[in-house]
């Protein structure tokens, strides 16, 4: 009996591993962003594009993975965007959102993510605050993020003369951190904010905004915006003549794709900071290229290449750990080495979740200068890895030990 009872279990267990090892890998994949409004040229339908891009290139699919790739527009509404994950999570069984282009989005998204154990690879969003006082043992922040665009972009045209600003601020998250951390930057190098207006987002007629900026007569009008909202703005203050007239505009986060709506005659000479240039090298060309072979021939942005690169990098952790059902875990693991990246060069996910790499500050080039499509920067400067975001000594992050 004793031996029949002890023979019945090996051969439950067997069979328990039998399944176990049988059982099916699979990983689903949210693409969350804007696909219709004004962040829909700098993620949209080009981050889904990229995150199928990461899952034909990690393999998995060759060694019996089952990877399914989501995709939907948050309208840049907070509420939409929560709302998606939830049912994501709860419904659908998705594993890992990222882009989350608009911040208020992603920080909604943020709190959700952490309480389900699932996992946040965000690119599009920016503000500092998700390695900040919002960090989450659960969240990314791949691309870059307000601080290092402040700090990059920011110091640059204060140490250029560029020393009394007035803010033009997309009136969210974003842009009042981009405004707080450039402000700051401003004023640690002696410059001084002379005044700031805050505008809402998907602004068509700035008339009424560059009219009080032209009125401060700050030496710099900083864009605190992105997309369209950088894009049209430049091209109305070009319009009113605040260049013209000794004004400079400072566009504090300006996407490839804002260039080239723009066009090199209204873009030319402006600085910006980017992580992430198609023709920077060999590994970015090669990616670009195929990129814009399914994208109909549009370039990709830093925030698609980051949600290629960061896509790539939670697959291979998924991979090592065998599983995607905790997402702690999968983060822990992406933090526990450094990684080589073709896009972004070498780095690493820092404790409070920063993924830190090289920043380049760019000029935009005359149209003279510029010898095919898309051919558009010029490298001023490279910015170290160490010093191109917040230093952990000045984290807000309760996940930083001081």
């Amino acid at each position: 009996m004793r031996h029949g009872m002890i023979m019945g279990l090996v051969a439950l267990l067997a069979t328990t591993i039998a399944a176990s090892a049988q059982a099916p890998k699979t990983v689903k994949i949210g693409v969350l962003n804007d696909q219709s409004g004004p962040y829909s040229d700098l993620g949209g339908i080009g981050s889904v594009v990229a995150a199928q891009m990461a899952v034909e290139d990690s393999g998995l699919s060759q060694k019996g993975w089952t990877i399914e790739v989501l995709s939907a527009d948050h309208q840049n509404k907070a509420d939409i965007a929560a709302s998606v994950a939830r049912q994501w999570y709860d419904v659908d069984g998705v594993d890992m959102i990222t882009d989350l282009t608009n911040s208020a989005a992603a920080l909604a998204v943020n709190e959700i993510t952490r309480d389900k154990n699932k996992v946040i690879l965000a690119s599009g969003a920016a503000t500092s605050d998700l390695t900040g006082k919002a960090c989450s043992p659960n969240t990314v922040h791949w691309t870059s993020d307000t601080w290092a665009f402040a700090h990059g972009t920011g110091q640059a045209i204060v140490k250029t003369g560029g020393d009394t600003w007035f803010f033009l601020t997309a009136d969210y998250s974003f842009g009042q951190a981009l405004e707080r951390d450039t402000a700051a930057v401003v004023e640690e190098y002696g410059g001084k904010v002379i005044g700031r207006v805050r505008v809402p987002l998907d602004t068509a007629d700035f008339s009424s905004f560059l009219l009080q900026a032209q009125s401060s007569k700050a030496k710099i009008v900083g864009l605190a915006n992105s997309g369209a909202d950088t894009t049209n703005s430049i091209k109305q203050a070009a319009e009113f003549g605040i260049v013209s007239g000794g004004q400079n505009i400072a566009g504090l986060l300006i996407y490839i794709t804002d260039v080239h709506s723009m066009g090199l005659p209204t873009a030319q000479g402006l600085i910006l900071t980017a992580p992430f240039y198609w023709d920077f090298n060999d590994g970015t060309r090669a990616f670009s290229a195929r990129f814009a072979g399914k994208m109909r021939g549009t370039k990709p942005s830093m925030a698609q290449a980051g949600v290629y690169s960061a896509t790539l990098a939670y697959l291979k952790a998924v991979a090592e750990l065998g599983s995607s059902q905790d997402g702690k875990a999968v983060v822990d693991k992406m933090k526990s080495a450094p990684i080589k990246d073709a896009l972004f060069g070498d780095g690493l996910i820092r404790e409070d979740g920063r993924k830190i790499h090289n920043m380049y500050l760019f000029e935009v080039k005359k149209p003279s200068e510029s010898k095919a499509p898309w051919d558009y920067y010029r490298l001023r400067a490279t910015i170290p890895a160490e010093e191109a975001f917040r230093p952990l000594s000045e984290s807000e992050c309760p996940l930083v030990k001081k």
